[in-house]
């Protein structure tokens, strides 16, 4: 993906919609976690803000389409809905805060 694209979607001045890109883009990444961080680093790369990689990171945890359905599945759909309702909130307000704190000491990824 260009670079204009990732900075205007993701980017720091994305607001919301860097957000609920960003849970869109981790409902579809397959291969777990290991891979949403190869991926966060190159949206970080690309010009995602640090708070929109978090969510990334973190949506990427809790609601990947196969785990969901798994738990939609095995528990329910209710407790799913609730877990997702509670959870990502949480994932969004956790990666604001965290990006706001590394945003003021200037922090930035290493280079690999």
């Amino acid at each position: 993906m260009d670079r204009e694209i990732i900075e205007k979607n993701l980017g720091s001045n994305s607001g919301v919609g860097g957000y609920l890109w960003a849970i869109i883009l981790s409902k579809t990444t397959v291969g777990g976690v290991f891979m949403a961080f190869l991926i966060a680093h190159v949206l970080y790369k690309k010009g995602a803000s640090l708070s929109v990689v978090f969510t990334y990171v973190g949506a990427s945890a809790v609601c990947r389409i196969p785990m969901t359905v798994f738990e939609a599945s095995l528990f329910g759909i209710k407790f799913t809905i609730i877990r997702l309702v509670v959870s990502l909130p949480l994932v969004i307000l956790s990666s604001i805060i965290l990006g706001m704190i590394l945003n003021r000491i200037d922090y930035r990824l290493s280079e690999v």
